[in-house]
């Protein structure tokens, strides 16, 4: 092993950060190298795969507590997530859930230095990040979960949401996160929206100093290897008697001005920043007097609206819809996010998951958690048309991969509560979006139609961050089903609950009702006689073809083989 200058975590690669943070002679790696888990997706790509896909698993001792270390290489893709790391990530947090429950206390370490999904493998990376966040959330309620973000690339995308999950986050100055990086967000909302080449402005917005001092990180230290194990100790000496940021959802709903806060949130420049936003109007007032047209036009819209019949909007702002009524003598609560075209941010004015919408989604969650816990579980229908998360340097600043987390958290937390969660997909389900409002459900409905899209970003912005021309993207999707936007082959994945035809998705009448409502029922009844994790998606099967996650279910199997 090479010795990291000046006892850096910064300057080691991913399995040498994960090798110094164990006690002398406590370090055992699973699937490592000689294991050859690599990625059967890259060669067909003419991409060469690496040996154990970029993740580090190991199990070792740190000051005599056992934990468990997922060190991501950030050399290797970028730190992306597939499949095979995806389930190598997974599938140790899911081995040391099922140790904390019984009794054995193994503190899980993660270390970040990633930019999301890894797009050449897309669809793969969505699942497996869902999955991620099932874990974490579950594990917390044992032990600490503990996030470092030590520098080179961060965290970004939708492993900047797992980290917004974590228990507790290290980051040094050097370390960055944010959910969308510098280039996409000048690739969709333009150079004006933020300039990629701009290297102050982007580290005074998602650098680590800053995420500290705004609340989305809680210890800043010095690159130092002793410095970070010491913080570490720290957060597991504290035990579960945090509160994840991502639960605190009426703290950050005073941070966006929602609510009244009751403490200062923020540096001045991010205060400074929100009071732009919020051109001293009343929000509320706003928000209660807006007549949008558009939002019963959109297709979540649409099908909130017949869905959700007869049944009063108590969505307390405009472009989160939310309504209960009843499927026979079931409680459903039924959520939806639209287009609202005074949104005050103007990058999520068109149906976009934004910063109020991931907050106030969370709330109306979290609500009905509180309200059930002493009777029955009402259903959670999430009516997903989303067409991505919104790119903005306000977003960023303000968090917003802290929203997202924040309805992860919401959602994952009401399934193991007991109440179903069903996604409904009659329209686009992209990105960030998709992974905070849908993946989080026990069982997903797709409508069998052309406009129905899963996948991690738009075309033009996945050709420039793979580097590739759009018609040599269009050619991997026939290599790689995971990349292809159509909702076809996403069902190939085998996470589908069921794809539902002769639906009109556009135009749906009362028939139309009928049948969705029909699917719902049957998908809560499947709930019921099932576990509440999302371990389906391994089992379910497409035509009776081989499993479209089968690196999946193997990295799974092979991990438990070697986990003691």
């Amino acid at each position: 092993m090479l010795t990291p200058l000046r006892n850096s975590l910064v300057e080691c690669t991913g399995r040498e950060r994960a090798r110094v943070l164990c006690d002398d002679g406590t370090f055992k790696e699973l699937l490592g190298p000689f294991d050859e888990m690599e990625s059967p997706h890259l060669v067909q790509q003419g991409i060469v795969p690496q040996s154990d896909d970029g993740v580090i698993i190991a199990k070792g001792e740190l000051n005599g507590q056992q934990v468990l270390i997922i060190s991501i290489e950030g050399n290797f893709q970028g730190g992306g997530i597939g499949e095979v790391s995806g389930a190598k990530i997974a599938g140790a947090l899911e081995l040391a859930l099922k140790e904390n429950k019984a009794g054995v206390s193994i503190y899980p370490i993660f270390i970040f230095d990633t930019g999301g999904v890894r797009l050449q493998e897309a669809n793969y990376g969505l699942l497996s990040i869902a999955e991620i966040g099932s874990a974490i959330v579950e594990l917390r309620s044992f032990v600490p979960v503990t996030g470092i973000i030590p520098g080179k690339i961060g965290a970004f995308g939708g492993m900047s949401i797992t980290a917004g999950l974590c228990s507790a986050l290290i980051m040094t100055r050097e370390g960055r996160l944010g959910l969308n990086g510098p280039e996409v967000i000048e690739q969709e909302a333009g150079i004006r929206e933020l300039d990629s080449m701009d290297r102050l402005k982007i580290w005074n917005s998602v650098g680590g100093k800053q995420r500290v001092a705004a609340g989305f990180a809680e210890i800043m230290t010095e690159d130092d290897v002793q410095m970070i194990k010491d913080a570490i100790l720290s957060i597991i000496k504290k035990g579960t008697n945090m509160t994840p940021k991502s639960s605190q959802v009426d703290r950050f709903l005073a941070f966006l001005g929602l609510v009244e806060p009751s403490l200062p949130l923020a540096p001045e420049d991010v205060q400074r920043l929100w009071r732009k936003s919020n051109n001293s109007f009343s929000i509320r007032q706003q928000n209660r007097s807006n007549n949008n047209k558009n939002q019963m036009t959109s297709r979540g819209g649409k099908w909130f609206s017949l869905l959700a019949k007869g049944s009063e909007n108590i969505g307390e702002i405009p472009s989160v819809l939310c309504a209960d009524t009843f499927i026979g003598n079931k409680p459903i609560r039924f959520l939806a996010i639209v287009p609202n075209e005074i949104n005050r941010f103007p990058r999520a004015r068109s149906g976009e998951f934004g910063l109020e919408e991931g907050w106030v989604l969370a709330k109306h969650i979290r609500e009905a958690i509180e309200e059930d816990q002493h009777g029955e579980k009402r259903a959670i229908v999430a009516i997903v048309d989303v067409p991505g998360q919104a790119y903005g340097y306000r977003e960023e600043l303000l968090g917003i991969h802290q929203a997202c987390a924040a309805a992860v958290d919401a959602y994952a937390s009401a399934r193991l509560a007991g109440h179903p969660i069903i996604a409904f997909i009659p329209g686009k389900a992209i990105s960030g979006a998709f992974l905070s409002h849908g993946l989080q459900a026990n069982r997903l409905l797709a409508l069998d139609d052309e406009g129905v899209n899963v996948h991690v970003m738009s075309k033009q912005s996945a050709a420039r961050i793979t580097q590739r021309s759009l018609s040599e993207l269009e050619e991997a999707t026939k290599k790689v089903p995971a990349m292809a936007y159509d909702i076809q082959s996403f069902e190939k994945l085998g996470s589908l609950f069921e794809l539902i035809t002769k639906v009109n998705a556009n135009h749906p009448n009362n028939e139309d009702r009928q049948m969705i409502i029909k699917k719902i029922k049957n998908a809560i009844e499947d709930i019921e006689n099932n576990p509440r994790d999302l371990s389906h998606r391994h089992s379910s099967s497409y035509d009776g073809e081989p499993h479209g996650r089968a690196g999946s279910i193997l990295v799974r199997q092979r991990l438990d083989e070697q986990w003691n």
